[in-house]
């Protein structure tokens, strides 16, 4: 994503690069810049670094792997001596290290490097017992969650009798399989028992023992009543939770735009947060308690008290902090702008000011940001919305300006501040091609919790801009080194993998995408019933509709056997057309199948529905392969259940029994057509009196059935005209 200088004598500063053109602000004032550029400025210069203490550092802009195919990098701890004759030019000197150290899982890695992934196998947390492998999205959800909750229960067993779990029998020794002791050993009243306890994470037993400390005239340590703090502030002044947090995790990004312009909060972002602050607390009274507070201590109570949504107190905390004479650190400041981003009482504009204004603080303080500071100011733009964008462009261009990689959480928030729910902005589309041009070929390492959401808002962009060669893009990206580890959880996995099918079955060819099926489900995901019903909507528009009975099959396979949309879409595509006879019998089997889960469906409900789209095509299936007997037992089903039979149907019916000679097949079709009052009953019992030698009694039959439907007929056209 290089920038180009603008046509009009535009400025070729170098922290302009990685911005599209069209992305950057209008010029404002006489200078050329407007106020928010302007501090940006400012502050970049206190924290620009200068070449010479960082010789080593690429351009911003710079390829990650810039040497040649045949170039090898080595380590320059332990150097050879200079040999006459290297330094002709051309010629690159070669530094060999003396010793190698490999990482102790190096042979494992590159193992497993030669053994690609099996596409006809469940995925690797699934394989035990054969039985107990899930089909389905849902199934594979209990399976996870039972297997932790199995583990939980494990260690729950050991860590209560840890006397009976002593055995060490792994080698080398694995800590995490050892029992954990969670009771404290020191009885007496020490500081060394409080720093016990507070390892532990007993919030309430480090409570007590600290105020006992106190009343017997005891002196604690700063460094440990910091430590006190430290316990305090992240959980809440409570006790650690000890229910498994499995099931809710991931759950953040969907709430993390909970709170609107107007800074209210819904209540389900509130249960999220979990433990709210409470005024007065135990961390609040320790904290007063101190008598020489540093400045870890007042930077423990503020990130606290962000963390627990007390934002008017973390505020207030860092201006007393400030009048104290003290300086907070980078976490401190990430934790400001959080919590100035949530603060519901100012416009969007008054709070990036607010931002700003923290920035340059930062820099007065000589305080370096991090990488996680400009993904705080980033995820703080996105509850901007539209107003947002802007900063957001700025925000990332200083970032690239003072030498701060971003990581996939940064492109991210980009991401989903541009796209935001689908609705992008006039001229933002381009922002994921300039992101994906950007970022190609690169490995990434975990740097930031919101990395593992990047590729799916990334294929959700490609999905909503239907670019099939963006979304092929992604997904190489996704497969380049270890970048597949940010794939994320299973709902993620799943959301990521169904966009991406999605987009093949609208706008790739159809023998590719049956290639990806194959190779993508189920070994990588299970696919839901919309992603079956889009399979099978490219199947139709590609005349391979053959393949049908086998999307059934695995649609049951994959728990979707009770789906009404999708047994109507599979039946209307069978039914809508003529085909040929070995076809047609391999629909008509596949419409039986249907048929029978209709049928233990009605078993299990209580007032049963049965769609008459689905009658209708079964039957006529049924009709097409010759299978007469049970195609006239399904002529009961609709006065059964009530449900109108189609005309197509009826004639398809009535050429059934003219093959068959039998007139009192074709007068059971007119009576089911008049028991309805259909329009056709007429021509229907003038082609029975045409086509077959009916008796006297029969033919007075058919001509009330023909004078009850007159009467009807005329009754509905007096009730219109009324």
């Amino acid at each position: 994503m290089l920038r180009e200088e603008a046509k009009d004598g535009g400025s070729s500063d170098p922290s302009l690069a990685g911005v599209p053109l069209q992305a950057l602000p209008e010029a404002e004032g006489s200078a050329g810049k407007s106020v928010w550029t302007d501090s940006l400025l400012q502050v970049r210069d206190a924290w620009r670094i200068p070449e010479k203490e960082a010789p080593g550092r690429l351009p911003p802009m710079c390829p990650l792997f810039s040497g040649s195919w045949g170039t090898r990098f080595y380590s320059g701890s332990a150097t050879l001596p200079k040999v006459e004759g290297t330094n002709i030019t051309g010629i690159e000197e070669v530094v060999i290290p003396r010793k190698k150290t490999w990482d102790k899982v190096a042979v494992l890695q590159a193992l497993a490097s030669t053994v690609s992934r099996d596409p006809t196998a469940a995925p690797y947390a699934f394989q035990d017992d054969p039985y107990l492998i899930p089909a389905s999205s849902m199934e594979s959800r209990l399976f996870l969650l039972a297997k932790k909750s199995g583990e939980n229960a494990a260690k729950f067993i050991i860590n209560l009798h840890p006397k009976y779990f002593q055995k060490d029998i792994a080698e080398p020794h694995i800590p995490c399989l050892m029992p954990e002791y969670f009771e404290p050993q020191i009885e007496d009243i020490s500081e060394a028992a409080l720093k016990e306890r507070i390892k532990l994470k007993k919030v309430k037993a480090s409570v007590d023992m600290f105020d006992q400390l106190l009343q017997a005239g005891t002196t604690v340590s700063l460094e440990t009543s910091n430590s006190l703090l430290d316990l305090l502030c992240y959980y809440g002044d409570r006790e650690p939770s000890t229910d498994n947090h499995f099931q809710q995790s991931g759950k953040s990004e969907e709430l993390e735009e909970d709170t609107g312009e107007n800074g209210k909060k819904s209540k389900k972002a509130d249960d999220q947060f979990g433990v709210t602050w409470r005024a007065k607390n135990n961390a609040e009274r320790i904290f007063a308690l101190i008598p020489e507070k540093n400045s870890y201590s007042y930077c423990t109570m503020i990130r606290g008290m962000v963390k627990h949504r007390a934002l008017v107190q973390a505020l207030n905390l860092y201006a007393e902090l400030l009048n104290n004479r003290l300086q907070a650190d980078v976490y401190t400041f990430n934790a400001l702008i959080e919590a100035t981003a949530l603060n519901m009482n100012e416009k969007s504009e008054d709070k990036w000011n607010n931002i700003l204004e923290l920035l340059k603080q930062m820099a007065a303080q000589k305080v370096k940001p991090n990488l996680q500071t400009f993904n705080t100011i980033l995820k703080c733009l996105r509850r901007f919305q539209a107003f947002g964008r802007l900063p957001a462009l700025q925000t990332f261009r200083e970032m690239k300006a003072i030498g701060i990689e971003p990581s996939l959480a940064t492109y991210h928030h980009v991401i989903q501040l541009f796209y935001h729910h689908e609705n992008p902005s006039k001229g933002s589309s381009r922002i994921i091609y300039d992101i994906m041009n950007e970022i190609t070929g690169q490995k990434f390492t975990p740097k930031d919790p919101d990395d593992d959401m990047f590729f799916q808002s990334a294929m959700r962009v490609c999905s909503f801009l239907r670019d099939l060669e963006l979304a092929y893009q992604v997904h190489g990206l996704l497969n380049t080194g270890d970048n597949w580890k940010f794939i994320g959880p299973d709902h993620r996995r799943n959301f990521y993998y169904s966009k991406f099918f999605s987009l093949l079955c609208l706008m790739e060819q159809i023998d590719v995408t049956l290639k990806w099926y194959k190779d993508l489900v189920p070994s990588v995901f299970f696919p839901r019933s919309q992603t079956l019903i889009d399979l099978l909507q490219a199947l139709d528009v590609a005349n391979r509709l053959e393949v049908i009975p086998q999307i059934w099959k695995d649609s049951k396979e994959y728990g979707h056997t009770f789906r009404s949309d999708l047994k109507e879409e599979i039946l209307m595509l069978m039914a809508r057309d003529q085909h040929p006879p070995e076809l047609q019998v391999a629909f008509a089997d596949c419409a039986a199948d249907i048929k029978s889960t209709y049928e233990s469906q009605d078993a299990r409900q209580t007032a049963p529905d049965w769609p008459a789209n689905s009658l209708n095509c079964i039957a006529v299936l049924f009709l097409r392969a010759g299978r007469t007997q049970e195609a006239w037992k399904m002529l009961r089903l609709f006065r059964k259940h009530n449900k109108i039979p189609g005309n197509k149907l009826l004639n398809e019916y009535m050429d059934s029994a003219k093959a068959s000679n039998s007139p009192a097949q074709a007068i059971e079709v007119v009576k089911l057509a008049g028991a309805f009052s259909l329009p056709i009953c007429e021509g229907l019992t003038q082609r029975v009196m045409a086509d077959f030698a009916i008796s006297q009694e029969q033919k007075e039959a058919l001509g009330n059935l023909t004078s009850l439907t007159s009467d009807s007929d005329s009754d509905s056209d007096i009730s219109e005209g009324i």
